[in-house]
């Protein structure tokens, strides 16, 4: 048993950690406080018997693997959980994960983000539960802008004030994420409201995709269309699938009405609001934002691979004229086969050159990877990373991304001893990552070390630059 701020918990053993599953770190964020910034979890009396995860966000299901959501299952969803393999130690590494999901999907309780192989590592690992989609981050009237952000924000206050309790050291907390989870770590950099909270970022595959408050509007005013009223007076499950009516049925191929949107049908990301996020990451850090922040970043080589199945082809003129820089087409079509440029030109657009150039701007200490490793027909597809980081390989998103490569549990330790040697010291074990060359450490069954491996994507990037979506 465990006493924290707000109150007694009891977790569970096995394996050399003990794990604590669902423990409240804000209220319900619904009723008074729907639409509204998180307000931490009340004190409880007795124990709080953290044996199971809490309820799921309200959120669309478009991923294979993903819990069903239901508000049946409650809406008390702000919850938190730890893994660490000494409860009753002190000035363990705190590693806190923020999960993927294209801002509209996601939860901390599915068996890809379980804890105790990381934990085994020596630190304490802490994962939990943010809004997402119309609830996190639809730009509401009245209501701040980005709250996913700022539930993610006060979990990492829970971890100041709670990391000890866990045998973890509220002064050496490394967040880290993957995609849009590597987007939400990269705005918390850029947030002054959140220095202080974290010493060191991981940043997993960092996409580009950030709206002007205008066009945030816009979908929201979209949505409520399809779902009518006020978002005040719809049900969770209402604006859930009011979204993915828009998102499948008003979006794909409208380019003209949307632009970027009508080529991705994505309705959600971070809103630059000039209050929450008073500007994108990459202006942020150029400017010399989280100069004290230790930050690795990287990206798979072939992310998009993920949502464009192998052997398939796609037409690239659409995202080569909607997405990329003026003179890609010449470049792409000269660096490789057509069959692959659609692939390459969204991977660039939406992961690799985001991350790529979140380096570049970075002012503080930079490490950059990439991962090669292609076990599968995939190859090294987007969320390929999460179960090696995790080392989840039993996982359904294992099965479908590595199958049974035999070489996969000596990559994964790669990525565990990585990360966790990082979060403990600052020093991932490669060279540190400067713009004039680009250092970039492979992870593939056999690392190394190399100089600049995407230079033509990041030299025609570079000058094109990521910018707000209007």
């Amino acid at each position: 048993m465990t006493t924290i701020t707000t109150g007694k918990v009891s977790g569970q053993t096995g394996d050399g950690v003990t794990s604590f599953r669902g423990i409240p770190f804000a209220e319900a964020p619904f009723g008074q406080h729907r639409f509204a910034a998180p307000v931490p979890a009340a004190p409880w009396e007795g124990t709080f018997e953290a044996a199971r995860f809490g309820p799921v966000p309200p959120q669309v299901q478009m991923m294979p693997g993903m819990p069903e959501w239901s508000s049946a299952y409650g809406l008390d969803c702000l919850s938190i959980n730890v893994w660490t393999p000494d409860p009753g130690g002190s000035g363990l590494p705190v590693m806190v994960w923020i999960y993927g999901g294209a801002y509209w999907m996601g939860t901390s309780g599915i068996p890809e983000y379980d804890g105790t192989r990381l934990a085994c590592e020596g630190v304490v690992v802490v994962t939990f539960n943010h809004r997402v989609g119309m609830e996190g981050y639809g730009h509401v009237e009245g209501a701040p802008a980005n709250r996913g952000l700022l539930d993610q924000m006060l979990a990492l206050r829970w971890v100041q004030d709670n990391a000890a309790a866990f045998g973890g050291d509220p002064g050496n907390v490394t967040v880290f994420g993957e995609s849009a989870g590597a987007g939400a770590a990269a705005c918390l950099m850029a947030m002054p409201a959140a220095a202080g909270l974290f010493r060191r970022v991981i940043a997993q595959s960092v996409p580009g995709m950030f709206y002007s408050p205008g066009l945030a509007g816009r979908v929201t005013a979209a949505i409520m269309a399809r779902a009518g009223g006020s978002p005040y007076e719809r049900t969770p499950e209402e604006l859930v699938a009011a979204a993915q009516t828009f998102a499948v049925q008003d979006l794909p191929g409208r380019t003209a009405e949307w632009g970027v949107l009508g080529v991705n049908s994505l309705p959600f990301a971070p809103v630059v609001d000039g209050e929450v996020l008073a500007e994108t990451p990459w202006e942020a850090l150029a400017d010399g934002a989280a100069s004290g922040v230790e930050l690795i970043v990287g990206y798979n080589r072939d992310e998009f691979a993920l949502f464009q199945p192998p052997g398939t082809t796609a037409d690239p003129g659409p995202a080569l004229k909607t997405l990329a820089p003026p003179e890609a087409d010449v470049v792409y079509r000269t660096r490789y086969p057509a069959e692959e440029i659609h692939m390459r030109v969204m991977s660039d657009w939406l992961f690799r050159m985001p991350s790529a150039l979140l380096a570049d701007a970075h002012t503080g200490p930079t490490f950059c990877y990439e991962l090669t490793y292609a076990p599968t027909a995939l190859g090294a597809c987007h969320a390929l990373d999460v179960p090696l980081t995790f080392g989840t390989l039993d996982s359904g998103l294992a099965q479908m991304t590595i199958g049974r490569a035999p070489e996969a549990e000596a990559v994964s330790a790669q990525f565990r001893t990585a990360w966790t040697r990082f979060a403990a010291s600052g020093d991932p074990g490669w060279p540190a990552y400067e713009p004039v060359n680009a250092v970039t450490h492979l992870f593939d069954v056999a690392p190394s070390d190399v100089r600049d491996p995407e230079a033509a994507s990041r030299a025609l990037w570079s000058t094109h630059g990521i910018s707000v979506i209007t």
